[in-house]
């Protein structure tokens, strides 16, 4: 006799829609089952209408924004339960940790990068062979007015400079130097044992004024040999042209690839916190769980701050900072469970190494983006 209850299901879940075998990998399914408890395979023999379709779209939606919302009040209400939880095994009710601080990153430095309006600054970048004080005197930022003609009149009596005459003129005649044999030229950069900085001056000279785009074009019309030192240079000086004639197309990329510098230090300060917390019985996957979830209410603050300094006109992201340092204290007593003084010092040496980290993190994704420009 079959004592499993009868459930009234509706569409695709019925009870008449249900099989024997699973679908998907043929696990042998009871009739009263809903799901293969095998793969989770949805056991219905009914074909996908788009009212079903529909439907468990908006249902995983609903069931999304439910973890969504018990996630945030877990976080912003109760510092280290939600670490607590989920590394004890409760995580049906939240958000996956890393997912959840990606998409807040990404959201964060979306909204900075387009209200930041980056592109106007691509109008003050500078062409690489133009004279310096000519591009300050057309890129001024006051028009029509006395200071305007002071700085006009101060600029061309420093074009007029010994000094300055001597360096521009000492500037062209190298360049030209180089360009009338550039290939000869490269020849005494590798007998003298040339720094990199003067093989990137060299590239910069001839993306500047020849015909030369790519490093295959040095390689294939002045036989620079095809080293990985030649390419770092040659890479360098494009990109720092670039950015001498794009600042806001660099910086707004620059921006972009930041989440992924947050997801390159993380787990490197993981590795602070367990030693810092080695004799806890956390493993480093803890310790990197409990980093995610703190920073991913960094990134809360930072969103919400951000939002309100937009809208209002006000500086508020100090106040949000100390809160947040305010929470990191809590959580970390909560999660860890350790005395006050304890706790003082491991907080102030860990946010020292966090901010160190995250610095280094930054300049060397700066770096690259240089390098890949």
């Amino acid at each position: 006799m079959d004592l499993k209850p009868d459930l009234p299901e509706k569409g695709r879940y019925r009870l008449r829609y249900r099989g024997t075998q699973c679908p998907n990998c043929g696990h042998p399914l009871e009739i009263s089952d809903r799901y293969c408890p095998f793969c989770s395979q949805i056991n219905s023999t009914k074909k996908l209408s788009l009212k079903d379709f529909f439907d468990e779209f908006f249902a995983s939606f609903i069931s999304y924004d439910s973890k969504l919302l018990k996630t945030l009040a877990a976080l912003l209400l109760k510092p280290g339960k939600i670490t607590k939880d989920y590394i004890n095994g409760q995580r049906v009710a939240y958000t996956n940790p890393f997912r959840f601080l990606l998409s807040l990153a990404i959201i964060y430095f979306l909204m900075v990068n387009f209200t930041g309006n980056y592109s106007e600054w691509d109008k003050h970048g500078t062409k690489a062979d133009t004279d310096v004080l000519e591009t300050i005197k057309e890129y001024s930022f006051i028009s029509n007015s006395d200071e305007t003609n002071g700085i006009s009149q101060q600029l061309d009596s420093l074009k007029n400079d010994s000094d300055y005459r001597e360096f521009m003129t000492g500037r062209k005649n190298s360049d030209s130097i180089l360009l009338s044999n550039p290939s000869a030229y490269f020849k005494t950069l590798k007998t003298e044992n040339a720094k990199l900085f003067d093989k990137q001056e060299f590239f910069t000279v001839l993306l500047r004024k020849d015909s030369v785009y790519t490093f295959n074009d040095a390689v294939t019309k002045y036989a620079v040999d095809e080293t990985f030192v030649n390419r770092f240079a040659f890479n360098t000086a494009r990109g720092l042209l670039g950015i001498q004639s794009r600042p806001g197309s660099f910086i707004s990329t620059f921006i972009s690839k930041l989440p992924f510098a947050v997801f390159f230090f993380l787990p490197v300060f993981a590795m602070f916190i367990w030693v810092a917390y080695i004799r806890k019985k956390y493993s480093y996957t803890d310790h990197l769980i409990f980093s995610f979830h703190n920073t991913a209410l960094l990134f809360i603050l930072l969103i919400i701050s951000y939002l309100i300094d937009s809208i209002f006109d006000v500086t508020s992201n100090w106040i949000f900072l100390l809160v947040y340092l305010a929470y990191l204290f809590q959580a970390m007593r909560k999660f860890y469970g350790q005395g006050i003084f304890k706790t003082i010092l491991k907080y102030l040496s860990l946010n020292i190494i966090f901010f160190f980290l995250a610095l280094f993190a930054i300049l060397i994704l700066f770096a690259g983006n240089i390098f890949v420009y």
